[in-house]
């Protein structure tokens, strides 16, 4: 089986590559908008101006095993709601 559906790109979008960092030759435009954008712990590396998620500096979603990451971290998240954990999302203070 292959696994193209884990990886596409569009070098003709006027934002290519939208993320500086990640070679153009594997550079993954699959999570354009990244799944993980409403979880404060998404596993990637946003800087954080106040409460505002700036994700122009992580390519978590756009560099190989990205795809597997990005997967792994939603299965957390929903295994999480299933057993009753509502996870940490944007706009909550942080612990004091």
């Amino acid at each position: 089986m292959t696994e193209h559906f884990k990886h596409c790109q569009n070098a003709a979008c006027e934002y290519f590559p939208c993320h500086k960092g990640v070679d153009q030759a594997v550079f993954n435009c699959l999570f354009c908008y990244c799944p993980l954008y409403f979880l404060a712990d998404c596993g990637g590396s946003p800087a954080w101006r106040g409460l505002v998620k700036d994700c122009s500096g992580c390519f978590l979603p756009h560099a190989p095993g990205g795809y597997e990451a990005v997967q792994q971290r939603l299965g957390l998240a929903y295994a999480e709601l299933r057993a009753g954990i509502a996870p940490r999302t944007l706009g909550q203070k942080e612990e004091e």
